[in-house]
């Protein structure tokens, strides 16, 4: 890419797609493109195949989509899986058809199995059963690493796709019933601190481990990925493997552990209830980074500062 490159950032506003943006705009990229939900709709094949032949972006990056935690993934399966299948068919076909030179597609990382092999490698991919709890959306995001790999695989495309672990920093969603556990967990200790609450309820055992990445950490690694010339990425494109790169810090921690630590930096002087009646989810998810490490990527954000970071966003609105 240069500097007058056309990028399409869909999915602008989210926690993802605003990292990027913020990511684009330091290195001096001036010629972005983005789009609202209520000016381009991604679900819609005739309004996304109209804004690609009349914009014709370079190069895309395709952050939309709909996410949520344990809860939301419970209560609304049918839309995690429907509206992620068509934001992706949408937007990868007609990148094919309007000749984008590249495309990079965000995944997470709970297309692994639930019992994987910990540190999560890449060819870990369909190995196992997949964690019930958020199976919908896993498919769906499967099924766009799978998409940009037959289109790679048959066109020629050069599609990356990228698994980030566990994502929090500015525009996360800390809606109680729709938010991932971290942002759920500052919200709920900054109201407590607040109403002098004398505890805050977390939910499962507080013994799952996590890895947690500052989202701006995530897009410098999708950018390095980007810029590299294209001899670098060539082992990202092949009829074996599937166009798949893991991004996360390397190191994890304990709900219990995060739990504890949001409540010293919120500043909460009450105790920790756990409620274990409530689902742990999978028991581990740590990604091995080897491969971004090669790339010569690793992430630069500590976990203390970038809660603290978060926690301030959070107190300015949630941006």
């Amino acid at each position: 890419m240069n500097l007058d490159s056309k990028i399409y950032v869909a999915g602008h506003r989210g926690l993802v797609g605003s990292a990027l943006m913020r990511g684009l705009h330091a290195r001096g990229y001036r010629n972005l493109l983005a789009r609202t939900h209520a000016e381009l709709d991604l679900t819609n094949q005739a309004a996304v195949q109209a804004f690609f032949a009349a914009e014709k972006p370079e190069y895309v990056l395709l952050a939309a989509a709909k996410v949520g935690g344990i809860h939301a993934n419970n209560i609304y399966p049918a839309e995690f899986i429907h509206q992620n299948l068509a934001i992706q068919t949408n937007v990868i076909h007609e990148a094919w058809r309007n000749d984008v030179k590249r495309l990079l597609f965000l995944g997470s990382s709970c297309i692994y199995p639930k019992d994987c092999p910990q540190p999560i490698k890449e060819e870990y991919l369909l190995t196992g059963e997949l964690e019930p709890t958020n199976r919908p959306y896993a498919l769906a995001k499967i099924a766009g690493l799978e998409m940009c790999w037959s289109y790679n695989r048959q066109y020629g495309s050069r599609y990356i796709t990228v698994m980030p672990t566990n994502l929090y920093g500015p525009n996360d969603n800390f809606d109680l019933n729709t938010s991932h556990v971290l942002p759920a967990l500052i919200r709920k200790m900054h109201e407590a601190k607040v109403a002098n609450a004398d505890e805050v309820v977390v939910w499962g055992t507080g013994t799952p481990m996590r890895e947690f990445l500052y989202s701006d950490d995530m897009a410098n690694a999708c950018l390095h990925l980007l810029e590299q010339p294209e001899g670098q990425l060539e082992s990202l494109f092949s009829d074996v493997h599937p166009p798949l790169v893991n991004v996360g810090c390397g190191t994890d921690l304990t709900i219990r552990e995060l739990a504890e630590l949001i409540r010293q930096i919120v500043g909460f002087s009450g105790k920790l209830v756990f409620d274990t009646t409530k689902p742990d989810g999978t028991m581990r998810k740590l990604l091995d980074v080897n491969k971004m490490t090669q790339l010569g990527w690793q992430a630069s954000t500590s976990m203390r500062d970038g809660i603290t970071m978060a926690y301030q966003t959070y107190l300015k609105g949630g941006v």
